[in-house]
């Protein structure tokens, strides 16, 4: 029996836990009266398989908290467009209708699709949103399952990105296969952070934090003038010791591992991050960390640079304006990008 390892809730718990100890934990009341400083409302809620942990800081409580409902009202309102587990959704809706018609859908499908498949341009195919019915039959985040090639063969056909066909007049998706399936699981929870935060700003807020499971989005700083700090999980230690630490202000970061969902058969570890021309696990890191401006290209990156491996995504990395990254490559080293050699704190 293989045996089955799912870390994600808990590296991404002790990730949340850490950012609290740096900025404070009695931030859900406001300071007293009088003293000046803005007020910090902290909330949390399970939205898009995963607690969202959300922080907003404004001049006065009340925006505080408009600021942070509106801006989980925001997630669940895009978790019921793009979740492929509602089968109401929109990109439900497009998956059903695969082979045939085109699906309408609203602005916000459109362009996560959009984005999609420009990550995926730009990571040379290393991201792919059609990979799924390939990952399935790994199944890493369940029981674990070694297909066969002949299993890989059957559902090659229907990771072809090709026939992902968007109309920008209508704002519709085609898929051309009948049995395709699209999923942005590894490109939404950025995105959804990036327009929390906007409706977070939209409402009053000066500074914040949207924290939707490893993709987190950033903007300002704390009352006392710091900066978000966050941890890196360390991809081959126990959930809670870090890899090291950095400072956020206008930021977004996401990390990709194959610590995260995986089973272990012979000794051989085999993780949900797929290479879309092999269908087997990529084999060239253990994890990729990635700071961006968004969410969005934060969290399409790190899987798509994973794929490509560390000197090939290492490149792409310091080729990308406003982007930079961690990368732990499968032998255990770290290679960090020009612009975060000196803000990024290693732990010993």
């Amino acid at each position: 029996m293989p045996t089955l390892r799912n870390s994600e809730p808990q590296w991404f718990l002790f990730l949340v836990i850490l950012w609290f100890l740096f900025v404070g934990t009695g931030c859900q009341t406001s300071p007293p009266a009088g003293n000046g400083l803005p007020h910090v409302v902290k909330r949390s809620q399970f939205l898009m398989g995963t607690v969202v942990f959300v922080t907003a800081v404004a001049n006065d409580e009340d925006t505080a908290k408009d600021a942070a409902s509106k801006s989980l009202n925001e997630i669940r309102r895009l978790e019921e467009l793009l979740s492929t587990w509602i089968p109401t959704s929109e990109l439900s809706r497009v998956n059903a209708a695969a082979g045939g018609q085109a699906i309408a859908v609203s602005p916000e499908t459109f362009e996560i699709i959009r984005q999609s498949l420009e990550m995926m341009r730009v990571t040379e195919g290393g991201f792919n949103i059609a990979v799924g019915p390939a990952v399935a039959l790994w199944n890493a985040s369940g029981e674990g399952h070694l297909p066969s090639q002949a299993e890989l063969d059957a559902v090659r056909p229907r990771i072809d990105v090709t026939q992902i066909y968007l109309d920008e007049q209508a704002r519709s998706i085609r898929l051309g296969l009948s049995e395709m399936q699209i999923d942005v699981g590894g490109i939404g929870k950025g995105y959804a952070a990036d327009l929390a935060a906007g409706v977070m700003q939209q409402a009053g807020a000066t500074a914040g934090v949207v924290a939707i499971s490893g993709d987190i989005k950033t903007f300002g700083r704390m009352p006392d003038n710091q900066q978000f700090v966050f941890g890196i999980q360390h991809p081959r230690k126990d959930p809670g010791i870090l890899l090291g630490k950095i400072e956020l202000e206008n930021e977004s970061v996401s990390t990709a591992g194959d610590y995260q969902r995986y089973f272990e058969k012979d000794g051989v570890r085999y993780h949900h991050i797929l290479d879309p021309i092999s269908l087997q696990p990529a084999r060239g890191c253990q994890s990729v960390t990635v700071v961006a401006k968004t969410g969005v290209m934060a969290d399409g990156l790190d899987t798509g640079i994973f794929v490509m491996g560390p000197e090939k995504g290492m490149a792409l990395i310091e080729s990308l304006p406003d982007v930079e990254g961690i990368i732990v490559d499968q032998a255990g080293r770290v290679t960090v990008s020009s612009g975060l050699v000196t803000r990024l704190k290693l732990e010993p």
